[in-house]
């Protein structure tokens, strides 16, 4: 099974630079996309579901705005939207996913850079998010959380640590947040086969920056130490341009 996660800066604008052709080309099982700044109807949902994919989104309810969906070949159990947290469900953040052998979270984390509010509201959904994913764990152990976390959490994972030390998404309570995610027994799918530096997701769209490789790596799939068993590859797509970020990737046997 073959899981992609997949930041796209914009569904209908990511569609106008191919984005249907490639998803047809890479053929995925599942593909976890956030920031879809889209609704349903805004999309021709028509031509993704003629390539085999059954289509769950939560959008904002503020429009061209933030967002979730998931387009998935097998058939879920259950599908839930939202994780019970007012601001977080009001912005389409969090779609779960339940199959029969682990549970999918697609979770779009929110940024800090705009200012101090946001950055606070990142904090507090943090330990929101946190305290949600303990509570299922208790009954649902394997998981899988795919998404733009908003957050690098080693030095290795960032062009320029130093300069960068006092910027949102490389803050040391956030690496520590990371620290606990990790720690808690979720395994960091890329890391398992790559501990290489310079491998990013995202690149500021200035100084030509994406040229450069002048990026961060803040889209994961955490998959549960459970899982780790059947993890046979995990990789980063850089050569994928559809958007700022680019896809991340695992296959599972």
């Amino acid at each position: 099974m073959n899981i992609i996660s997949y930041n796209l800066n914009g569904l209908r604008s990511a569609i106008k630079k191919g984005f249907i052709e490639w998803l047809t080309e890479s053929n995925p099982d599942i593909i976890c996309l956030q920031e879809i700044k889209a609704t349903q109807n805004d999309i021709d949902v028509a031509a993704i579901e003629a390539l085999g994919y059954h289509t769950y989104w939560y959008p904002a309810q503020k429009k061209g705005y933030s967002g979730v969906a998931v387009f998935s070949k097998q058939l879920p159990e259950n599908v839930s939207h939202g994780h019970a947290y007012e601001q977080s469900d009001f912005e389409g953040r969090v779609i779960v996913l339940k199959y029969k052998e682990f549970t999918l979270i697609n979770a779009y984390f929110p940024s800090g850079t705009s200012g101090e509010i946001r950055q606070a509201y990142k904090y507090q959904w943090l330990d929101e998010f946190y305290e949600y994913i303990t509570e299922l764990k208790k009954t649902q152990p394997n998981l899988i959380v795919c998404g733009d976390y908003n957050i690098c959490h080693k030095a290795i994972d960032i062009h320029d640590p130093v300069s960068n030390k006092k910027s949102s998404g490389f803050l040391p309570e956030e690496r520590a947040w990371m620290d606990k995610w990790f720690d808690a027994g979720f395994v960091d799918s890329f890391r398992v086969f790559n501990d290489q530096p310079h491998e990013y997701s995202w690149w500021s769209q200035r100084a030509a920056s994406r040229e450069r490789n002048k990026g961060w790596r803040i889209d994961y799939i955490s998959i549960s130490e459970g899982i780790k068993a059947r993890l046979k590859s995990a990789g980063i797509l850089q050569s994928v341009k559809h958007s700022d970020h680019c896809p991340v990737t695992i296959e599972l046997s």
